[in-house]
């Protein structure tokens, strides 16, 4: 179990940190989701992120390739 300090920061137990791979000054996702906090890793928060919007991409479709191509043609026209 967590704990809140007088300060206000939670403490999570060193075995939940050494199991997510946590070290201090690490930034982790912090979401309210009705009573419930989530806290979330950057790469778990990726490969939420990547689930949520994988059903609305066309198979073999890139998103970051067809941004990076964009941002490279606006580069171009400046």
């Amino acid at each position: 179990m967590g704990r809140i300090d007088s300060a206000g920061h939670l403490v999570i137990p060193a075995a939940f940190r050494k199991r997510l791979g946590l070290k201090p000054g690490d930034e982790i996702s912090v979401q309210l989701e009705g009573s419930t906090l989530r806290l979330m890793t950057p790469p778990e928060l990726v490969r939420h992120s990547q689930a949520l919007v994988a059903p609305y991409v066309l198979r073999g479709r890139s998103l970051s390739k067809e941004l990076l191509s964009e941002r490279r043609r606006e580069a171009l026209d400046e």
